[in-house]
């Protein structure tokens, strides 16, 4: 049954530009609404800014520029980081507009003819020196209930408590550092407490799977807190000064940015539908058959499960379908802080022309469907990508494809389970798998479909040592069995694709080029047989210690940062005092094949002061090699030699072409380099263990 969905994610806050925590949010959903995609569902990924509040008010005055002008010149920038790490909304808007207007006055109108709106005077923050009320953002002190210092006015990050300013100890101005003063001014409250909105979350919150459960319970809990702790009513309002909407009928009051900013769902997907000639409607009544999907953060479960949902039954529209928790992201164990600067710049990272997929594929393999943090670790991320991601996955194209181009006219045999080669049975492995890697889509369990993924490629990659196509190419009688093999491994590789497209589209949609595969890709395409190959170009390239050095330096000296020294210079200062790298397994290390190989030609490359041009015989053929050893050989004495190389490496492109691996040499902290040579009777393509 095709589904209809409407997704969003949380709405970034327009006083900035986007941070990591935000483009973690939007990769973790756009994967999931790719696979929806793929699967064949009507799917509508909407985002916005949230652009009221007085911190934006704030912020603009002290750039010297109007709120309005402050907003649109932060929406300006989002394309960049968007459109960077592939990430394709449908829609994005604001909450300054006037869809937003229309749709925030009316759930106003509706919910006060509820009866579920009603005012009360308040005391309320005064800052004396920037006479203005405080929004709780703007005010500080100590957690009435666990005594956390520094927490701001409405929730704390500490015990995750929500109250009101007025209840901090010692509260302080955030603006000034003064101290602030009560005064009283009339404000609206949404009627939470009613027992029609408690009765309503309570049959709400019992519908399975529409929350993890740790965020049922966390909701239960504060449905039924008692005392100081009860469920309270919703201050709506905000006085002037103040940027955001006005309230219909109450010159100089406004409503508070929580109350619009979720609306401001349905104001883009308003603006979509008119750009597009969809039916609102459709998507925003209960009755239309419409799913509504938001992504959001741990840090605002209690309005996304709470008032939200409450605000939308009783003026009529839809109530969420799914809540998707999920937690913050961290840097080497340590919080992400757009106020203390530290953390990942997501422009710096495409400054630098790293792989946005690369960072997609770490964060998919870190993800999955519980409220759970995950950390950004350089090193594992440096491992993992070019272990996975060079290592196995496109290292399985690189082997078959050049003997299908070379030898069989890129033709692709039809798979046949039945074929007595080691290649054949990984198809009945793949066709077992797909199911639950789907089903770990849909649970957005992305760390499950990664590791099931990787290990479906471990399979064909051994299944591909066992046959040795380089050895079956040179003999004439086995061509069938080559062909059959190549084949195989190539139709893995395209069904490991398809398992990876929501989360390297880029990629796939490259491979779908190579292979002839119809786009916009589908998973039915895992039924479809394969006809040919076009000559095979490189996907993936490694990543690269210097990029993560270059990516962190700047934040040497913050908590989140890694060390003073960068990587380099810890291994430099290890390799000094002659210790040895932490230990690797016997599996990590027979990921790395090394064969033997003969220097076939050995020539000086022109304008480089360190490289020799090695053409290397490794037994199924030759390659180029481009390796730092100029300063130690002569070229003329190396031809004929045998060597040992690293065959399995990712092609590199450099200034003076692409070296497609690399010999291995020693040295020490005195002069001299020393190429690895084997004992006599060795061969190319002999297998170094």
């Amino acid at each position: 049954m095709t589904r209809r969905l409407f997704v969003t994610t949380a709405l970034p806050y327009a006083n900035g530009p986007f941070h990591i925590g935000h483009i973690m949010e939007y990769i973790q959903a756009d994967i999931w609404v790719r696979f929806q995609r793929m699967q064949g569902h009507e799917v509508h990924f909407i985002g916005a800014d949230d652009a009221h509040g007085a911190p934006i008010m704030l912020a603009a005055e002290k750039a010297g520029k109007s709120p309005e002008e402050f907003i649109a010149e932060i929406a300006r920038g989002r394309k960049r980081y968007l459109d960077g790490f592939n990430i394709e909304f449908d829609n994005w808007h604001s909450t300054h507009s006037r869809e937003n207007t229309e749709l925030s006055q009316d759930i106003y109108r509706k919910l006060k003819k509820a009866g579920l709106i009603y005012s009360k005077k308040i005391e309320q923050f005064f800052d004396p020196v920037k006479g203005m009320f405080l929004a709780d953002r703007f005010i500080k002190g100590e957690c009435p209930v666990c005594g956390t210092k520094d927490q701001y006015g409405d929730a704390c990050e500490n015990c995750s408590s929500v109250y009101s300013p007025t209840q901090l100890i010692n509260p302080y101005s955030t603006l000034s550092g003064a101290k602030p003063e009560l005064r009283s001014s009339e404000h609206l409250f949404f009627k939470l407490s009613d027992e029609r909105c408690v009765t309503f979350l309570r049959e709400w919150l019992e519908v399975p799977g529409r929350l993890q459960s740790q965020v049922v319970n966390k909701a239960w809990e504060w449905l039924d807190a008692e005392g100081d702790k009860a469920l309270g009513d919703w201050d709506i309002s905000r006085d002037a000064p103040y940027f955001g909407i006005p309230i219909p009928d109450l010159p100089g009051k406004y409503f508070y940015v929580w109350l619009d900013a979720p609306i401001g769902y349905l104001a883009s997907l308003m603006d979509y539908c008119a750009k597009t000639g969809l039916a609102f409607d459709d998507f925003a009544k209960p009755e239309r058959g419409t799913e509504m999907i938001h992504f959001i953060g741990k840090d605002i479960i209690y309005f996304h499960t709470l008032f939200w949902p409450a605000m939308l039954e009783f003026s009529g529209y839809k109530t969420p379908d799914q809540v998707n928790v999920h937690g913050f992201i961290t840097v080497s164990g340590d919080k992400m802080s757009k106020s203390r600067g530290t953390g990942i710049d997501p422009l710096k990272y495409l400054e630098l022309g790293m792989n946005p997929e690369w960072l997609r594929y770490y964060i998919a393999a870190k993800l999955n469907a519980n409220v759970e943090d995950i950390d950004f670790d350089p090193d594992d991320f440096l491992a993992r990508v070019n272990s996975d991601l060079v290592g196995k996955y496109v290292n399985i194209a690189s082997r078959a494809a050049g003997f299908l181009n070379k030898q069989f006219g890129g033709k692709i045999l039809p798979i046949d389970p039945d074929r007595a080669v080691a290649t054949a049975k990984w198809t009945m492995l793949a066709i077992d798998a797909e199911e639950r890697i789907a089903q770990n889509y849909n649970q957005r369990e992305f760390g499950k479909v990664v590791r099931e993924t990787m290990d479906l490629a471990d399979r064909i990659n051994e299944a591909i040592d066992r046959e040795k196509p380089w050895e079956l190419a040179k003999s004439p009688d086995k061509k069938q069995r080559l062909h059959e093999v190549c084949s195989d491994s190539i139709d893995a590789f395209r069904r490991l694709t398809l398992f990876l497209a929501p989360i390297l589209p880029s990629t796939a949609t490259r491979v779908a080029g190579l292979l002839e595969l119809k786009q916009p890709l589908k998973w039915s395409q895992l039924r479809d047989p394969l006809q040919g190959i076009k000559p095979y170009e490189h996907l993936i390239t490694r990543v690269e210690e210097k990029q993560l050095d270059a990516l962190f330096e700047p934040a040497a000296a913050a908590p989140a940062a890694r060390s003073q020294q960068t990587h380099a210079e810890h291994q430099q200062r290890e390799l000094k005092e002659g210790k040895v790298d932490e230990t690797i397994s016997i599996d990590d290390f027979s990921k790395v094949d090394l064969r033997i190989a003969r220097i076939v030609k050995a020539e000086h490359v022109e304008g480089a002061d360190k490289l020799l041009k090695l053409t290397l015989d490794g037994g199924d053929g030759t390659r180029t090699v481009f390796a730092g050893i100029k300063s130690a050989y002569d070229p003329a004495k190396l031809e004929g030699r045998l060597t040992v190389m690293v065959a399995n490496l990712a092609p590199r492109k450099m200034k003076f072409g692409v070296s497609e691996g690399m010999v291995l040499a020693a040295s020490g902290e005195g002069p001299g380099l020393y190429l690895l040579s084997p004992d006599s009777g060795a061969q190319p393509g002999m297998k170094v263990k």
